[in-house]
């Protein structure tokens, strides 16, 4: 586990798997981050189960420190042992939690847990260009932009561009 003063980076518990099933069915939250596609019970109870068991993923529960409310998620995935890379997830699934740090206070522990534990080397992630508030949340946490994955993504009818940024072990400054 991994606290700051406003979250902890937890392991899931059972009791999570309905509230993170009804996050990823609400499509105008999911489309911040990725193609919508509804999610049934099955397809998710079997992804609940499967991830905590991958070897190549750390995934965590963000919880609220004063009180332990699942907020979100994060998750380090593709994690690659030979050239020490792993790609970063994260979502905010209480949309009123968003915008008072806590992501960006989320990111800084899974970093934390990526360079020290893992030992690994380069972090990065896939941001839509017009999610500003996740690229400053990225950019706050020391992350910079490598370029722009042009219409990489279709989603929600349109073609939409990625922003494609990165935090290598050596940039992170003493506060990260």
């Amino acid at each position: 586990m991994r606290r700051g003063s406003l979250i902890a980076l937890t392991p899931f518990e059972p009791k999570d798997s309905p509230l993170l099933f009804r996050w990823i069915n609400e499509r105008e939250q999911v489309l911040l981050n990725s193609l919508y596609r509804p999610v049934h019970q099955g397809a998710h109870d079997s992804w609940f189960e499967d991830i905590q068991r991958r070897a190549n993923v750390a995934i965590f529960a963000i919880r609220l420190a004063t009180d332990g409310r699942l907020i979100g998620t994060c998750q380090l995935h593709d994690i690659h042992p030979v050239h020490r890379t792993a790609e970063l997830q994260i979502r905010i699934g209480d949309v009123t939690q968003r915008g008072a740090g806590k992501g960006t206070e989320a990111v800084r522990l899974l970093l934390d847990f990526a360079f020290s534990d893992l030992n690994l080397n380069r972090i990065y992630l896939h941001v839509f260009e017009e999610n500003s508030a996740a690229l400053r949340s990225y950019e706050k946490a020391g992350f910079v932009r490598e370029g722009v994955l042009r219409q990489a993504a279709y989603v929600d009818g349109q073609y939409r561009n990625l922003v494609l940024m990165s935090l290598l072990r050596g940039e992170r400054g003493p506060t990260s």
